[in-house]
């Protein structure tokens, strides 16, 4: 609707001003200021159709131009036609605004050459110059401007494309925090709630109070120090003794496996292969796999023995830690928060997860690439 005023206010305000120019004298004598009319009215209305139908808009205004030359001429018509050409050349295909600088280009050199050949008169040149100035000039502004506006859609496009690719980088990266934090500090939380219940639940005597109570110390220590460090990397991600404290690795596997023991699992550790440096988002990921299935066995398992295997394969590191399991209802539809993060660590770096029932227990089967490709 807003378009379509403007068309209406435009077309009339050239019918406006070409009346006011066919009243001051601005035409040639050859015809009464009556044959001019329809000619201007007809190219006013083909500025109707300048955003719906560029094509008719150049036809309907060309053939009122021509009329307007072959009974008067006036300047009226000619100055609404140079709008004509210029919306044709902004609104219309880019095919329709080549073909019209073409024809203009042309028609220009040719009216000049049948200037100079046919009549020998240097003035005739005139001729040539205002067709030019009628045909050409309003088609090359026409075309640069809707260059231009290309150029400003693209930049439009390309800031939307930039703020989504931001929003996806901070929805990345919140969820890369989700997992560090759950997988930071559900280890020693879990440990503590296990051994705080059997100190509230059961008798346990002053040695097994003292005993459950260094676990839980040494867990909420552990747990708080970690914690410390990863806000210290998220405030300066760029290093420092932080960001090289936070990213643990499978170097540090007997002693997660040890902090396991002191907390009641009785961890089997066994690597085959031989380890290798792998890149830090890998060997990151593979230690939070382990300490995370460590987690799920203290808190689901029976108590009884935990197996954890690193196989070192040419071009994979398979991981694979097997418990016992009493609350199926919690563990087997494999849904849980931490099953979720191990797998998206693992998906991320190109490798694959799967964790669930196996013979009687839950088994976590991980392979990582130990090359990850930027």
């Amino acid at each position: 609707m807003k378009g379509r005023t403007v068309d209406v206010v435009l077309a009339g305000t050239g019918l406006g001003v070409g009346l006011l120019m066919l009243v001051t004298g601005q035409y040639h004598a050859r015809a009464g200021v009556g044959w001019l009319l329809p000619p201007l009215v007809v190219c006013c209305a083909a500025l109707l159709l300048r955003r719906t139908a560029p094509l008719a808009s150049v036809l309907i205004g060309t053939a009122a131009v021509t009329a307007d030359v072959v009974v008067g001429p006036s300047l009226a018509t000619p100055l609404v036609y140079t709008q004509v050409l210029y919306d044709a050349c902004v609104h219309g295909r880019q095919s329709l605004a080549r073909a019209l600088l073409a024809c203009s280009v042309v028609g220009s050199v040719v009216t000049a050459v049948v200037a100079l050949v046919v009549f020998r008169d240097v003035q005739a040149l005139g001729l040539a110059i205002l067709l030019a100035l009628v045909t050409v000039v309003p088609v090359l502004t026409g075309t640069h401007v809707r260059h231009h506006r290309e150029q400003a859609q693209i930049a439009r496009q390309l800031v939307r494309l930039a703020e989504l690719d931001r929003a996806n980088a901070v929805a990345s990266e919140r969820a890369r925090m989700a997992r560090e934090l759950h997988d930071v500090i559900a280890n020693h939380l879990s440990a503590v709630a296990i051994h705080a219940t059997a100190a509230l639940s059961t008798d346990l005597g002053p040695g097994g109070t003292r005993d459950a109570l260094r676990v839980i110390r040494e867990n909420s220590v552990r747990g708080l120090t970690e914690m410390r460090q990863l806000v210290g990397f998220l405030r300066d991600p760029a290093g420092g003794s932080a960001a090289e404290d936070v990213t643990a690795g499978l170097a540090d596997l007997e002693d997660l496996a040890g902090r396991a023991r002191r907390s009641g699992l009785a961890v089997a550790v066994s690597v085959r292969g031989t380890p290798a440096d792998l890149p830090t988002s890998v060997d990151l990921a593979a230690y939070r796999i382990v300490q995370e299935s460590l987690t799920n066995a203290l808190k689901h398992g029976d108590g009884g023995r935990v197996t954890v295997e690193v196989a070192y394969q040419p071009s994979t590191v398979d991981i694979s830690v097997a418990s016992s399991l009493i609350d199926k209802a919690t563990r087997a539809d494999g849904a849980g928060a931490g099953v979720i993060g191990m797998r998206e660590r693992a998906e991320l770096l190109g490798g694959s997860l799967d964790a669930g029932p196996r013979d009687g227990g839950w088994l976590v089967a991980a392979r990582l690439p130990r090359e990850v490709t930027a």
